[in-house]
């Protein structure tokens, strides 16, 4: 039988660097929440700046993005403005175009009888020419003004997309910008890293001064109060064993005369043999019985632990008081 962690907490890299200091070595006892490594925090550091920095300019561009919708509606309000007045002009120059057009008829047919003068004609020529040309030129105008409030018309609705339905507190860049500050601030926290839980230091691995990735295994911490046993019975000494039923245990380490208690916890799944590496098959249709083995996990009382303490992958002995049956 042998002694397992409850939790054995394998404690990888979360972020790389380069080491910085280490406090802790094998054997050592830490607390939840001591601190085991540190990571150099240049890096994360100039990257939380940068984090901080981002989202003060992303603030401040989503405040442009309202201010500018009043200058895009005041905008179009002058567009419309400007083109109603060069209706209006159009409308007088065009009525200017067709009185003109009609005294210059009225003058050219009244030249041959010499009822006018060619001084009078060539006046009706010339405003006849700049009542055109006034048309013509409010008409290019009229066209500019048009442009004008369709691009005015484009950028409120462009402005309008950015702001839709959003306030400075949730925009979605602003909410992007948070988001890459809160992981940027993570990372830099996890320049420390901290025990998860009490419990043993094992396999430091680590080295001062080591550049390490992410994902890079560091030590291991073992919460020696809460291990539990798997015991390794024949599938033949479990026909009356039942969970919750009181287990006796002893260990190696300090012999029969220091006893601990325990209850079934459950069963494995399978057989020991199932869960191997390489199952155990056989395709020749030669078959020889052997006798397997099922993991019986047992539940340790936490204050023996606490008086006697274990290390994993101890040897156990462990019988289970059978006589009272578990429903």
């Amino acid at each position: 039988m042998r002694i397992l962690p409850l939790r054995l907490h394998k404690l990888p890299l979360l972020r790389g660097g380069t080491i910085r200091e280490i406090l802790v070595n094998d054997t050592q006892s830490v607390k939840v929440g001591d601190v085991l490594v540190k990571i150099d925090q240049v890096d994360a550091k100039i990257i939380l700046e940068q984090a901080e920095a981002d989202l003060d300019r992303t603030i401040r561009t989503v405040k442009g993005y309202i201010a500018n919708d009043g200058n895009l509606n005041a905008q179009i309000s002058a567009r419309e403005a400007d083109e109603k007045r060069i209706t209006a002009q159009m409308s007088a120059a065009k009525a200017d175009l067709e009185r003109a057009t009609i005294d210059l008829q009225r003058r050219e047919a009244l030249i041959a009888s010499g009822s006018v003068s060619e001084d009078e004609l060539t006046r009706m020529k010339n405003a006849y020419i700049t009542a055109k040309s006034n048309f013509e030129a409010l008409q290019a105008s009229e066209l500019g003004v048009k442009a004008n409030l369709k691009a005015a018309l484009y950028s409120k609705e462009i402005n309008t997309a950015l702001i839709s339905g959003t306030t400075e507190s949730n925009h979605p860049e602003i909410n992007a910008a948070r988001a890459r500050l809160e992981q940027a601030k993570i990372d830099f926290e996890r320049t420390v890293l901290r025990s998860p839980i009490d419990g043993i230091v094992s396999k430091r691995q680590v080295q001062l001064g080591q550049h390490v990735q992410q994902g890079t295994y560091l030590l291991s911490v073992v919460p020696v109060d809460q291990i539990h046993v798997d015991a390794n019975f024949k599938e033949a000494q479990l026909q009356k064993v039942r969970v919750g039923q009181a287990v006796t245990l002893y260990a190696d380490l300090y012999g029969k005369q220091t006893v601990y208690h325990g209850i079934v916890e459950g069963f494995s799944g399978g057989t020991g043999a199932a869960f191997a590496a390489i199952p155990a098959q056989n395709a020749t249709g030669n078959w020889i019985k052997v006798v397997q083995r099922v993991p019986v996990r047992i539940k340790m009382d936490t204050d023996e632990l606490k008086a006697n303490p274990l290390r994993v992958g101890l040897s156990m002995n462990v019988e289970i008081d059978t006589r009272t049956r578990i429903n």
